[in-house]
């Protein structure tokens, strides 16, 4: 596996470096989602699940995995993959490049402790990303949390129309759940970027690429995981909003009214739903994502 080279980059204008940034993130989103998008489906699938008298409870992924597979078909696992894929190019390139940019904007002056700048970058990122992407979640969200087959089942587009026919673009429509997802992704880059950055900066880079390719692996794994633990419960909160509600009317509104009710209802637990298909997502996906922006990066700078 080839590293990065140390010799010194070409040089660009700052416009020629965030296009690459941008396009690099773009790389890095629609990779991780086409390989990692059935564990999110079933992270999905548990959380909107109610308890065991729940005809559609899963008491783990093996069942998850056996009953949507004989009831659903193959394809299955791969429902409201459109919209994560359409969305994973402007989603993770806005991520990336807008990281960059809050870096430079916190940095300036050297006023805050490089750490510190880390953090709030990534936090701000994560917000940032939040607002493009809660569009194509709420459709995401709508496609996976249906049982039909893939061939019953409604387009992207289609569904798109209705939800917005029914309840416009706004907070209650293509819109619905923007508070919890907020919190979903300005927690988990907060600190995926702080943690990676940090800790690359302090283990020593490997002589042999390979060596050093797995450090890099082992510590965007480490980051994908940690964040994913932190930011699970703003994770059930947006699912539950997002998803299918009650017959009796709505019941999930607003990010913090879900957290108490699901946990005042369900248990301390309740907000930890999904969390291990979550990791083996994000954990190897938030690694995938990392090492894919930087190889794209620079091999962009050597080579356009």
């Amino acid at each position: 596996m080839a590293t990065p080279t140390a010799k010194p980059p070409k040089e660009f204008s700052a416009a020629s470096l965030a296009a690459m940034q941008f396009a690099a993130g773009g790389c890095a989103g629609f990779i991780e989602v086409s390989m990692m998008h059935p564990l999110d489906l079933i992270k999905t699938r548990f959380q909107i699940q109610g308890g065991p008298s729940d005809p559609h409870h899963y008491s783990s992924i093996a069942d998850c995995f056996k009953k949507m597979y004989r009831q659903e078909g193959l394809l299955s696992f791969y429902k409201g993959i459109l919209p994560p894929l359409l969305a994973e190019t402007p989603k993770r390139a806005t991520k990336f490049f807008s990281f960059e940019r809050y870096k430079n904007l916190f940095a300036y002056g050297n006023y805050i402790p490089q750490s510190v700048v880390l953090t709030l970058a990534g936090l701000s990122a994560g917000m940032t990303e939040a607002i493009v992407i809660n569009p194509f979640e709420v459709i995401k969200v709508r496609l996976q949390s249906e049982r039909r087959s893939i061939a019953q089942q409604k387009s992207t587009f289609q569904t798109a129309r209705e939800i917005v026919a029914a309840d416009g673009l706004g907070l209650k429509g293509l819109n619905k759940g923007l508070s919890s997802t907020l919190g979903r992704h300005g927690v988990f880059n907060m600190i995926y970027f702080s943690f990676y950055h940090n800790v690359k900066g302090i283990v020593p880079e490997a002589k042999d690429p390979t060596m050093d390719f797995f450090r890099r692996f082992l510590i965007g794994l480490c980051a994908g995981t940690l964040s994913s633990v932190v930011n699970i419960p703003f994770d059930v909160a947006k699912s539950r909003i997002q998803g299918p509600q009650p017959p009796e009317g709505i019941k999930y509104r607003t990010c913090f009214q879900t957290l108490s009710l699901v946990y005042k209802e369900e248990g301390y637990f309740a907000l930890y739903k999904g969390l291990l298909p979550k990791i083996l997502r994000l954990g190897p996906g938030g690694a995938i994502m990392l090492l894919v922006y930087e190889y794209s990066f620079d091999w962009m700078q050597n080579n356009l």
